[in-house]
């Protein structure tokens, strides 16, 4: 399951974020979207887990949770259109 996680500190890294993931599962990809020019983030982020058990226990224990000082928003993602 691909999950968006916003609200995120602009100081958070991949490696903090995926640590925090892995706590509820196996994840395949963390990435913190960045703009384009000044390489900054964006403050929010897509994790992608195999397991959508892990996912969705993730999803409901960490959303609304204070990280680094923000209230996390996680849900699972909606492709593209």
């Amino acid at each position: 399951m691909n999950i968006y996680v916003g609200n995120l500190s602009y100081k958070v890294k991949e490696n903090d974020l995926r640590a925090v993931m892995e706590e509820y599962g196996q994840v395949d990809s963390c990435k913190i979207i960045t703009d384009r020019d000044t390489r900054k983030s964006k403050g929010f982020a897509f994790v992608e887990m195999p397991d959508d058990a892990a996912a969705r226990t993730a999803i409901t224990e960490l959303n609304g949770a204070e990280y680094d000082g923000r209230t996390m928003v996680l849900k699972e993602a909606t492709p593209r259109s």
